[in-house]
């Protein structure tokens, strides 16, 4: 392993690649500055946020998008996307029970790859949970105006409920509103976040439920042909764009200071919410394409609630849907904007950014003005930037990020073979060998302005790393105060 704390004769290549060792990092967790986070979770709450963080934003945003590129495959679509998911989930979940700390992938590639990589991980993971909050809070309102219309008949205008566009949209005051409201939950407390997303988790399952019992009493399977209309080429395209509901399956990660027990139940968690939300989300799309054909389903953000209405002719199933796609979607919103203030929480404790965001609050145990810079921030992407951008360019970093770990797991079983594990990665190295090549494989699948907008958001990342983070880096400053004051806790 690299030195750990390079002296200051050493050299600028060797400064880049030094690590973190892993038993340091576990050493600080939940230590921030003025405070510690709480350890309040249970396998249970952890599953949730999991499954909080993911079921709903492909079903309920993204497969209206994905259906015109594969057809009735986009079934396929889903499947791809679940097993490249399968094999960094793997990944992820041997090294959340080695490292259970509160930074995911970035705290994972401190300790296997060196700072520059963990910081551009870090700065990808920012892409990740900052930008598909926002993505997913731009279709919250397409289903809110859903319901107020099924039920009041009154819808709030284009020009207050959609991003700047050719529809006439100037600000989305309801994705604003959702990412406001996420926000004062996660003031309250970390307990508090995680049953009120429990509740809405339970309620999003039911609703999921409703609908495949509704559609599927229309299956035609005629509209199951041609089935693959565009062939493999349309199949991974559309792989690609779904890969976007599978972002968050890695939240659990995120609060591996304030689980009861992290190295237990992280990789629990991790490989259960997985599970949950690939039989929903291959049941909803054969459900959605067999009622309607395909091509119906781009027409609408809101395509499920579209589905409801063409095939029973009656406008409440759709209200009931779009209700709970409000609920739901919010619980979308609360967790991943946790997941981005603990990852922030990570990245701050080691220095590479302001320690603003590693403060934590005396009274609530939260690092309350990371949790209020951070909203700050998607409420302005929520409110300006349109959904199809923001989710391609989400999949991308995310697609970067899951690679990084499965390259980590590898690193770390060559530099420290002997640190505890709770959960192994199986038929190792093919799992993350696998893993790495089929999240390389989407991501060119990708469009190219993606990929600009990719590279110029590394660049920039490059730009703030060299400019603040790796001058007041405590790793390079061989700072080990806050690990003194952790007491060595996991």
């Amino acid at each position: 392993m690299a030195n750990a704390y390079p002296t200051g004769g050493a050299s600028f290549l060797r400064s880049l690649v030094r690590t973190k060792p892993a038993a340091a990092i576990v050493g600080e967790g939940g230590q921030g500055e003025g405070g510690r986070l709480k350890r309040t979770m249970g396998l249970a709450q952890l599953t949730m946020f999991s499954v909080g963080a993911t079921l709903g934003t492909g079903i309920f945003v993204v497969l209206g998008e994905a259906a015109p590129l594969a057809g009735p495959a986009v079934v396929l679509a889903f499947v791809l996307a679940a097993v490249t998911a399968l094999f960094s989930a793997l990944s992820y979940a041997e090294l959340a029970g080695t490292i259970p700390v509160s930074g995911s992938s970035y705290s994972y590639a401190y300790a296997t790859m060196g700072e520059l990589v963990a910081w551009v991980c870090g700065w990808c993971l920012l892409l990740e949970y900052a930008v598909s909050v926002s993505a997913v809070a731009v279709g919250w309102g397409q289903y809110l105006n859903e319901f107020l219309g099924g039920t009041v008949g009154i819808t709030i205008p284009t020009a207050l409920s959609a991003p700047p566009g050719p529809d006439g949209g100037v600000v989305n005051i309801p994705a604003i509103a959702v990412v406001l409201l996420a926000t004062w939950l996660l003031l309250r407390g970390a307990s508090e976040s995680a049953t009120a997303n429990g509740v809405m988790v339970v309620l999003k399952v039911a609703v999921l439920a409703f609908f495949c019992v509704v559609a599927f009493t229309a299956f035609n399977s005629a509209n199951l042909a041609p089935f693959a209309p565009m062939g493999v080429a349309g199949i991974s395209a559309a792989g690609a764009k779904v890969f976007f509901s599978y972002i968050g399956f890695d939240a659990a990660s995120t609060a591996g200071e304030e689980a009861k027990n992290p190295t237990r139940d992280l990789p629990r968690a991790i490989m259960l919410s997985l599970l949950i939300v690939t039989v929903s989300y291959v049941l909803v799309g054969l459900a959605a394409v067999g009622a309607v054909h395909y091509t119906e389903l781009g027409e609408s953000e809101a395509s499920l609630a579209m589905v409801l209405t063409s095939t029973t002719d009656s406008a409440w199933p759709a209200v009931v849907l779009s209700l709970g796609a409000v609920i739901a979607i919010a619980s979308v919103v609360l967790v991943v904007l946790y997941g981005q203030t603990r990852i922030l929480f990570a990245m701050s404790r080691d220095g590479l950014i302001p320690r603003v965001f590693s403060k934590v609050s005396p009274r609530r145990q939260v690092p309350a003005a990371n949790i209020w810079i951070v909203s700050a921030f998607v409420a302005v992407l929520a409110g300006f930037i349109p959904l199809g951008e923001l989710a391609d360019a989400t999949s991308i970093g995310t697609l970067f990020a899951f690679a990084l770990v499965n390259i980590g797991v590898m690193i770390l079983r060559r530099t420290s073979p002997d640190l505890p594990r709770s959960f192994k990665t199986p038929l190792f190295p093919l799992t993350p060998v696998l893993g790495a090549a089929f999240c390389v494989f989407l991501m060119t699948q990708l469009g190219h302005s993606t990929w600009i907008a990719f590279l110029l958001w590394s660049a920039l990342g490059l730009v703030v790393y060299f400019g603040y983070g790796r001058r007041h880096s405590r790793l390079a400053k061989g700072d080990t105060g806050m690990r003194n004051a952790a007491g060595g806790e996991g």
